[in-house]
């Protein structure tokens, strides 16, 4: 409540109500947290809930995850964990660095409890994000996951070298890889999804680290089925269900105007849709395929009925905006109670 009522107040009034200029300005603040370790020890106990559990061959001591796009550049690593997250995913990053779409390009919906953005990939480049990561003291203490993309300036016939290339140069820094081919921010990323593509570009990437692949809430049901065929059948270790959506179900009166804004929306809205997919996933491959589950988690409850659905780890992004690190640890003691 304090968090909500208080602090949020105060991280929304930033840069006029500007989204992205108040991100900016609490991960400036968190790299800083990043670098004093009293207090880094200090947010740990408070927040840091135990539940640990091993997916994939990974080892998670809780299941609740920093979702993609929150940290893109690996710029405050060492404080999510202080915040109570089990694991962390940064990116999603490319191989070429790239400023992204032109601003504004992040929106808050605050009756909904969503957000749409349209960032475009804005990131450093995985070379950058490498280094960065080998200057980072390590252990980190929790899993670490890199989300990978396409350049926006490499033809889909190229697709395949331009994610091998961001692959390579993180390889031997991350703990898994999720391969985003779902973002609807990239001209033509989403039919990487299709057989074909995704064939194509699992086979270059399955091998020694865990490789997820990152699937769209706008899918039907047989173009989900045949996703999950290529997963199965080229070793894929897990999904991530799922990135933002083009759907605008379920938003406030007071929200549509800036609902209608281009990009994909994540979020309160999202929450059973997400849990539809992830169901669907677990039931189509008999749980074969574990699933981390993101999208419009925003309580402890919606955590519980994302572990119903089948998911095996969840992951939070819009919900930790609109509820604060709070969220992080009641999540872990839910998870824990299961």
């Amino acid at each position: 409540m304090i968090f909500e009522k208080v602090v949020r107040a105060g991280l929304f009034s930033i840069g006029g109500g500007d989204a992205e200029v108040a991100h900016e300005w609490t991960l400036r603040r968190l790299a800083a947290v990043s670098r004093r370790p009293v207090a880094l020890a200090a947010l740990r106990g408070r927040y840091f809930r135990a539940a640990p559990r091993t997916v994939f061959g990974v080892d998670f001591p809780n299941p609740v995850g920093l979702a993609a796009g929150m940290d893109k550049n690996g710029v405050a690593l060492p404080a999510w964990p202080a915040l109570g997250f089990g694991f962390v995913e940064v990116g999603t990053v490319t191989a070429h660095a790239q400023p992204g779409n032109p601003r504004p390009r992040l929106f808050r919906l605050r009756e909904s409890e969503a957000v749409v953005n349209r960032m475009g990939f804005n990131n450093a480049g995985a070379e950058a994000l490498a280094a960065r990561l080998a200057a980072l003291p390590r252990p980190l203490g929790v899993p670490l996951g890199i989300s990978l993309g396409k350049s926006k300036v490499t033809p889909l016939d190229e697709a395949v070298e331009d994610y091998l290339a961001s692959y390579r140069a993180l390889k031997e820094h991350g703990d898994y890889f999720a391969v985003n081919v779902s973002s609807p921010n990239t001209p033509g990323l989403r039919s990487l999804q299709d057989r074909s593509h995704l064939d194509a570009l699992l086979a270059a990437l399955v091998g020694e680290k865990p490789v997820l692949v990152k699937i769209a809430p706008d899918l039907t049901e047989p173009a989900v089925a045949e996703l999950l065929e290529v997963c199965l059948d080229r070793g894929a270790a897990g999904v991530i269900a799922t990135n933002t959506t083009l759907a605008r179900d379920g938003l406030a009166p007071a929200d549509r105007p800036r609902g209608a804004e281009t990009g994909g929306l994540s979020g309160r809205p999202l929450a059973a849709r997400a849990r539809e997919v992830v169901a669907f996933v677990h039931r189509e491959t008999g749980g074969r395929l574990p699933v981390i589950g993101v999208g419009g988690i925003l309580d402890p409850d919606d955590a519980a009925r994302m572990f119903d659905a089948g998911a095996s780890l969840v992951q939070l992004y819009t919900g930790f905006i609109y509820r604060g690190p709070g969220l992080v640890r009641a999540a872990a003691r839910a998870a824990a109670r299961r």
